[in-house]
C-alpha cells in the first residue's frame, strides 16, 4: 500500500467515525428509541423525557465524558465485576497501543533515514509504505540495535501491566466474593453420567448417592429431563404469541382481515398451549443421566466438584454448575459418546472453516497491491489508472470487505461451540472468543501480511525453519445505558486477554529474531531468543499465581464465607430459593396473552428432591 493510499483511508474512517458519532449523540436523546440506546433504562421501568427540546436535536459528546467519569464502584455497582474488568481490558488496550505509538514515533525517522529501499523524497504520497518500516533500514546497521532495545522495552513495559492487572484482578475477585449475597450457583455442581441402576430412577440414584456419601452436606437435586420437543413447542408459541400483541397495538388498514388473523392465530396458540401442557405430562419419565445437586455450604459443594465421585471416570462426573439463567439446556440430553465425538467434530468444523476463509480474505487483501491487480484484471487498468479511486481500491476498500466478511464469523464460531456440549452460555461464549483469536490470527494477520506473494511463497512454509524469515519479509510491508449483565463470570474472561496478549508478544518475538537475520546482524538474533523464553516462563509463573484463583475459590474463602452466611440467619430462605432454582425453563408455566386465568398452568409442578 501506497502511503497516498493509507491517508485516503484514514480520512474515510475519520469522516464515517465523525458522522457515527454525530449520530449517536442525536438519536440517542430521541425517546423513541430508547429501547435501542437505554435498554437498561427501559428494563428498570424508566422512561426518557418526551417533551420537545432543541437540545435533542443538537449532537453532543457529554455521554462521551460522563462515560469516561463513571467510578469503578459506580460500574461495579451497574454491571458487576465483569463490567469492570470489560472496562480494565479498553484501558489495558489504550495503555498498550499508547506505549506502541511512542516506540513508532522513535522507530518512524529512523526507519525512514535508511536507503536500503530506492526512493524518491519528491514523490513522497506515492511512495510504498515501506519506506517506513525496517525494511528501508541498512543491512547491518547499527540502528537496527535501536530496534532490538525497543523489543525489550516493549515486552517489558507489556508484561509488568499484565502482571498488574492480573495481581489487580484476581485480587477484586475475591473482595466480590466476600461481600456478595449467596450465589445459588456456588452451593451447586452439575452431575453427569448417572449410571443406570435396575429397578430404580436416575433421581432415586442420585438422591441414594449423595445421602450415603455427602449425610451432612447434601441438600436437594433436580434432574434433568428430556425437553428439546417441548423446547421448540414453546419456542413456536413465544413467537405467536408476540405476534399477535404486535397486531393488537398497531393500527390494520383492513379490519375484517385484522378479525380473522387473530381469531386464527389465537386458535393456533391456544392449539400450542395444549400441545405443550401434553408435552409437559408425557417428560415425567423422560430423564437423561444429568442432575444439578445442591450443598448446604459452598465448602461441601466444592468437595464434591474437585474430587472423582465413583471408580468408572465415565460415571459421576462433576462440574461446576453456571447460573440458573447462564444455563444452556438443549445439549443436557446428549451421552458422554456424542459430546465426545461432538468436540471434535466441531473441532475440524473450525479448521475446515478457517481454511476456506483463507482464500477470500488472500483475494481481497490482494487488493492493496495495485500492479498485482492490474496484471489479474487488466481491462481495470483504465479506471486503476485514476489516482482517487486507485487510493480507494487499495487504501479503504479491502478493510471494507474484510469487515463485511468477518460480520459472519462471531455467528458461526459461536453455533460451532455451542454444539460442543457446554453447559452455559458463558462456556460457549469463552470458547467462541478462542476460536475467533485463531481465526483472527490466521485469516487477517497471516493472510494480510502474505497477501501480496502468497501465491509465489506458499511451499516455503513446507519448512518450519523458514517461518521467522518469510514472516521478517512480509510483516514490515501492511499491519451504561446499554449493558444489562444477564449473567456473571465475576472476570473470568481476563485470562483470555492474558493468554492472546502472550501469544502476540512470541509472534513478535518470533518475526524479529527472522529480521535480524535477514538484517545481517545475528548477533541481535541470538540475543533475541531469550526474550521469548523469558516471556514464557512470566506467562508461566501468572499461570501458577494467578489461574487457580480463576478457576475456582480457595477453601480459606469458601469456609470463611459459608461461616458468615451461617450467622446471619437468612440460609433458610435462601436453601428454599435453592431447592427449585436449577428447575427447566420449559417446565415453567407458557406466558401467553389471555392466560392470566391460570387455564394454562402445567400438569408437571415440582421438582425431584
Amino acid at each position: 500500500m501506497i502511503l497516498s493510499a493509507l491517508l485516503t483511508s484514514v480520512g474515510i474512517n475519520f469522516g464515517l467515525c465523525l458522522l457515527f458519532f454525530t449520530l449517536y449523540s442525536v438519536l440517542r436523546k430521541q425517546p423513541g428509541n430508547a429501547h435501542v440506546y437505554a435498554p437498561r433504562l427501559v428494563a428498570e421501568g424508566k422512561s426518557m423525557r418526551s417533551d420537545f427540546n432543541l437540545e435533542r436535536f443538537l449532537p453532543s459528546a457529554s455521554w462521551v465524558r460522563k462515560a469516561w467519569e463513571t467510578s469503578e464502584e459506580e460500574l461495579l455497582a451497574l454491571s458487576g465485576l465483569d463490567g469492570v474488568v470489560f472496562m480494565r481490558i479498553f484501558v489495558f488496550s489504550i495503555k498498550v497501543f499508547t506505549f506502541a505509538m511512542i516506540i513508532g514515533f522513535v522507530l518512524l525517522p529512523i526507519n525512514f533515514l535508511g536507503n536500503q529501499l530506492t526512493m524518491d523524497y519528491k514523490d513522497l504520497p506515492n511512495k510504498s509504505l515501506e519506506s517506513f518500516s525496517i525494511s528501508n533500514v541498512n543491512d547491518g546497521s547499527n540502528r537496527l540495535w535501536i530496534h532490538f532495545s525497543a523489543a525489550y522495552i516493549f515486552t517489558g513495559f507489556v508484561c509488568y501491566l499484565l502482571y498488574s492487572e492480573f495481581k489487580y484482578i484476581s485480587s477484586k475477585r475475591i473482595t466480590c466474593f466476600y461481600s456478595s449475597e449467596p450465589m445459588i450457583h456456588q452451593f451447586t455442581v452439575l452431575v453427569r453420567g448417572i449410571p443406570v441402576s435396575s429397578g430404580i430412577s436416575f433421581s432415586e440414584s442420585v438422591e441414594n448417592f449423595f445421602t450415603l456419601y455427602y449425610p451432612s452436606t447434601y441438600l436437594s437435586h433436580v434432574i434433568v429431563r428430556r425437553t428439546s420437543k417441548l423446547q421448540k413447542l414453546i419456542s413456536d408459541a413465544d413467537d405467536l404469541s408476540r405476534r399477535l400483541l404486535h397486531m393488537k397495538s398497531t393500527k390494520y388498514s383492513q379490519q375484517g382481515r385484522k378479525v380473522n388473523l387473530l381469531d386464527h392465530y389465537e386458535k393456533k396458540l391456544e392449539s400450542l398451549v395444549e400441545n405443550v401442557r401434553m408435552e409437559q405430562s408425557l417428560i415425567t419419565g423422560q430423564e437423561v443421566p444429568a442432575a444439578f445437586v445442591s450443598f448446604k455450604s459452598r465448602f461441601g459443594a466444592a468437595i464434591a466438584l474437585h474430587i472423582k465421585q465413583g471408580i468408572n471416570p465415565t460415571e459421576w462426573n462433576t462440574e461446576a454448575a453456571p447460573e440458573p439463567q447462564d444455563v444452556y439446556w438443549p445439549f443436557f440430553s446428549a451421552s458422554f459418546t456424542k459430546i465426545w465425538i461432538s468436540r471434535y467434530v466441531a473441532f475440524v468444523a473450525c479448521i475446515v472453516f478457517t481454511v476456506l476463509f483463507f482464500g477470500p480474505v488472500v483475494l481481497v487483501q490482494s487488493l492493496t497491491h495495485l500492479d498485482q491487480l492490474e496484471t489479474w484484471f487488466p481491462f481495470l487498468k483504465g479506471i486503476l489508472s485514476v489516482t482517487f479511486v486507485s487510493q480507494v481500491i487499495t487504501g479503504y476498500l479491502p478493510s471494507l470487505i474484510l469487515q463485511l466478511f468477518q460480520h459472519y464469523v462471531p455467528p458461526t464460531m459461536i453455533l460451532l461451540s455451542s454444539i460442543q456440549g457446554y453447559i452455559g452460555h458463558t462456556h460457549i461464549e469463552k470458547s467462541a472468543c478462542y476460536k475467533i483469536l485463531w481465526f483472527t490470527i490466521w485469516n487477517v494477520f497471516i493472510a494480510n501480511v502474505l497477501s501480496g506473494s502468497i501465491l509465489y511463497q506458499a511451499n516455503v512454509f513446507l519448512e518450519l525453519k523458514n517461518i521467522p524469515s518469510v514472516l521478517a519479509v512480509a510483516v514490515p510491508g501492511q499491519l451504561l445505558t446499554v449493558y444489562s449483565p444477564k449473567h456473571e463470570t465475576n472476570g473470568k474472561f481476563w485470562p483470555i486477554v492474558h493468554n492472546s496478549t502472550i501469544f502476540s508478544l512470541v509472534l513478535m518475538h518470533i518475526i524479529a529474531i527472522g529480521i535480524f537475520g535477514l538484517k545481517k546482524i545475528p548477533l541481535a538474533s541470538g540475543f533475541m531468543i531469550p526474550l521469548p523464553v523469558m516471556t514464557l516462563l512470566f506467562n508461566n509463573y501468572c499461570q501458577k499465581r494467578f489461574i487457580p484463583l480463576f478457576k475456582s475459590y480457595p477453601a480459606e474463602c469458601l469456609i470463611k464465607k459459608d461461616q458468615d452466611d451461617q450467622s446471619s440467619g437468612t440460609m433458610d430462605a435462601f436453601y428454599e430459593k435453592l431447592v427449585n432454582a436449577y428447575r427447566d425453563p420449559a417446565l415453567v408455566p407458557i406466558q401467553t396473552p389471555g392466560n392470566g386465568d391460570g387455564r394454562y398452568s402445567p400438569l408437571l409442578q415440582g421438582t425431584e428432591v
